[in-house]
């Protein structure tokens, strides 16, 4: 059974369990969060969400 989980929800865990651990400050993860919502809104989002995919598309062959 494949299960499959979108990458905001991946990075958000990952996320929280940082923070709760201590890891990252809540400071530094909001300046991370705002840095990524501002980079969404430029011309930078499509070829980052591309390589992303390309990413995922090379992790899921690897593995057949």
């Amino acid at each position: 059974m494949a299960v499959t989980v979108s990458a905001a929800v991946l990075f958000g865990l990952v996320s929280l369990v940082l923070i709760r651990t201590r890891y990252v400050q809540l400071g530094s993860a909001l300046v991370l969060f705002l840095f990524g919502f501002f980079i969404a809104s430029t011309g930078a989002s499509k070829p980052i969400t591309s390589a992303c995919q390309a990413i995922a598309q090379a992790l899921t062959h690897l593995t057949a």
